[in-house]
């Protein structure tokens, strides 16, 4: 199949699970929630902070309209495309996810200089401990603040991080128009290539677009 490219494919909504009121949301506000980690991963990739939809249910890039979820399956590194509340298979695969700062917010242009340099500075202690081979920031200005690389560009980064390789992703945020589902999907395909994972995905020719961006 060709990177990037499109299978009919949905996230099927697990049985059970409620979408957030406005007031689960509202409190949801500065909550942390728990990393998806384990030793030795291929990737671990790092978010800029959970949003309220991710702190009010617990599932890291759970607001509908976000499409880190499609543009991971597009990208080949899941078989098929997940719901956010099945986040606990990836390390299965050999991936991981985490944050650049742990509190959540409406928007992440609500955090501080500081709280990306402090975030980034617990990120390197973490991958340290852990030791995945490559380190995945999806969000170019969030690597930039945190690391102070102030002209670092999309794709692998000439620096390495407590000794795994270092890559920007385009944040697959809906707020960013600047990538459609089909180019995020061909950007995860580019480091899933470049870490020498399979493509997971089923071969088939390909179709529309991965119906429903999948949630922070």
């Amino acid at each position: 199949m060709t990177p990037g490219g499109d299978r009919p494919a949905r996230a099927v909504t697990p049985p059970g699970t409620t979408r957030p009121t406005r007031a689960d949301l509202a409190a949801a506000a500065d909550r942390t929630i728990p990393d998806v980690l384990a030793p030795g991963l291929a990737v671990l990739f790092v978010g800029i902070n959970p949003g309220l939809w991710s702190a009010a249910t617990g599932w890291h890039f759970a607001r509908p309209g976000n499409r880190f979820w499609p543009a991971l399956h597009r990208g080949g590194f899941t078989p098929r495309l997940l719901h956010p509340s099945e986040q606990d298979e990836l390390p299965a695969l050999g991936l991981g996810i985490t944050n650049m700062a742990a509190r959540a917010s409406a928007r992440a242009d609500e955090l501080s200089t500081e709280e990306l340099l402090d975030g980034a500075a617990i990120l390197t202690d973490k991958v340290a401990r852990y030791r995945p081979r490559w380190v995945a920031v999806v969000g170019v200005t969030a690597y930039r603040i945190g690391f102070q690389r102030p002209k670092a560009t999309f794709g692998p980064q000439p620096e390495s991080l407590a000794g795994a390789r270092l890559w920007v992703l385009p944040n697959p945020s809906g707020l960013n128009a600047h990538f459609t589902p089909v180019t995020l999907g061909l950007a995860f395909a580019e480091l899933r290539t470049a870490t020498d994972l399979p493509d997971r995905r089923p071969a088939g020719p390909p179709d529309h677009l991965i119906s429903a961006g999948s949630p922070e």
